[in-house]
């Protein structure tokens, strides 16, 4: 019985230390990286065993993510001589370093048992504080934005003055490539997506959703330009990016409201309408001025026409290198299930749609076609779905994997450029002749 008597008396010596409860006001603080803030912080109910034992005690504030935020060190320890009453209270400096969600802590410690324990008000919302690390806005993003759409323009104004109307004829009068790549895009993408978000990502609903609304997204721009490059049939392409874009507006909601609702705990969602109204205008619009030009100054559309693939090209380049500059903080958050991600999602997209379009009797340059058109999202889209959705900094969080199937994209389509180019590769003739005998 001696053992219980001990463990009776250590319990009435420990108790009135426990006693003790901190207090955060704001109990939630958002800073940005590389940035300061303060909160107040109040210690009460500390008892006289406590202040008498000045060179025993002392409060820590504590970071359970020291990478990302943590307490400025002339706060990070309250000395127990300070401590004047039964009550403390102070400013404490937090300093953000990196984008997520860090807690900090007050920990009693004991440097006689070297042991730390927590207030007795754990259990409240205010007795910890929540950091929520964010990116500062920057005057690069909206550079960067405004480039890529004035670059955009400039391409798809060249692409209206390429277009071969005759041929675009034959394409609607004999759907079936549209028909193909409309359903992987429509359908299939979103499946892969949720089936390799789950696959990959088990344990990380965030990255799941950032996939998935990677996979939702329709056709990207950069595929008519990369169809250019590869001298795929480019009508063919124009003709299902224009569609895609027009059926987000039904095919997104779908998918947010159905498989959407298993990735997120709450089903209400708003959808950007305009923003995709906005972006369908700004693929059609360039178009119809570059039409024009074809209709009323045929000598600039044939420069136009001999410039597309060169200026096709130094796009893709600049997208892929600003993109990577301008985002160049996320690769702190990769890790090889994003990387994976990132080429899986596209590389299996172009697989799909290039096998499905063969079995289906499409020639090389259709099915090369379909393939681009299926592969390449409008990451764009995604990256606004995730920022407009999501609170930070998990908006910014999950948008490391868009970004790095951004990144990812254009590897197999570089190795088939190079495989073009070592062989002598080119379809767009074939393709144009047959276009040409179906009408």
């Amino acid at each position: 019985m001696g053992w219980i008597w001990s463990l009776f008396m250590l319990a009435n010596a420990i108790l009135p230390i426990l006693c003790w409860q901190s207090h955060f006001k704001p109990a939630q603080l958002q800073l940005q990286m590389k940035r300061s803030d303060e909160v107040q912080l109040t210690l009460s109910d500390i008892k006289d065993v406590i202040r008498q034992e000045t060179d025993r005690y002392s409060f820590r504030l504590i970071s359970n993510n020291a990478h990302l935020a943590t307490v400025a060190p002339e706060n990070a320890t309250i000395p127990v001589a300070l401590l004047t009453t039964s009550e403390w209270s102070g400013r404490i400096r937090l300093d953000g370093h990196f984008l997520g969600e860090a807690r900090i802590s007050v920990q009693l410690h004991d440097a006689l048992l070297n042991t730390s324990t927590g207030p007795e008000n754990s259990g409240r919302n205010d007795s910890t504080l929540l950091a929520l690390i964010v990116r500062p806005e920057r005057v690069i993003d909206h550079v960067f934005v405004g480039s890529i759409i004035l670059l955009m323009s400039l391409v798809y104004i060249n692409f209206g003055a390429a277009l071969n109307m005759e041929v675009l004829q034959g394409l609607l009068s004999r759907p079936v490539g549209p028909c193909i790549g409309f359903i992987t895009q429509t359908v299939g993408m979103p499946l892969l997506s949720y089936a390799l978000g789950i696959f990959i990502f088990p344990e990380s609903p965030a990255m799941q959703l950032g996939l998935f609304f990677t996979g939702i997204a329709p056709s990207g721009g950069a595929s008519n330009t990369w169809s250019a490059v590869l001298s795929a049939n480019i009508n063919l392409s124009v003709l299902m990016t224009t569609v895609s874009n027009f059926a987000a507006f039904a095919s997104m909601p779908i998918w947010i409201f159905t498989l959407g609702q298993l990735i997120f705990e709450r089903a209400g969602m708003d959808v950007p309408y305009s923003k995709i109204a906005t972006y369908c205008a700004s693929l059609i619009i360039p178009l119809f001025i570059g039409m024009a030009i074809q209709r009323w100054l045929p000598r600039l559309a044939q420069i136009l026409v001999r410039l597309l693939k060169p200026i096709s090209a130094c796009l893709i380049l600049f997208i892929v290198i600003f993109a990577i500059i301008t985002n160049f903080y996320l690769f702190e958050l990769f890790s090889w299930q994003i990387a994976v991600a990132g080429l899986a999602l596209p590389g299996l997209g172009y697989t799909f749609a290039w096998l499905a379009a063969k079995l289906l009797h499409q020639n090389a340059a259709d099915a090369l076609t379909i393939a681009i058109e299926t592969g390449i999202q409008n990451t764009g889209i995604a990256i606004f779905f995730l920022r407009t959705t999501l609170p930070q900094p998990q908006a910014d969080l999950t948008t490391v994997v868009p970004v790095s199937v951004a990144i990812m994209t254009p590897l197999p389509l570089l190795g088939i450029y190079m495989y073009q180019r070592c062989h002598g590769i080119k379809m767009g003739e074939t393709s144009a002749a047959e276009h040409q005998r179906i009408v």
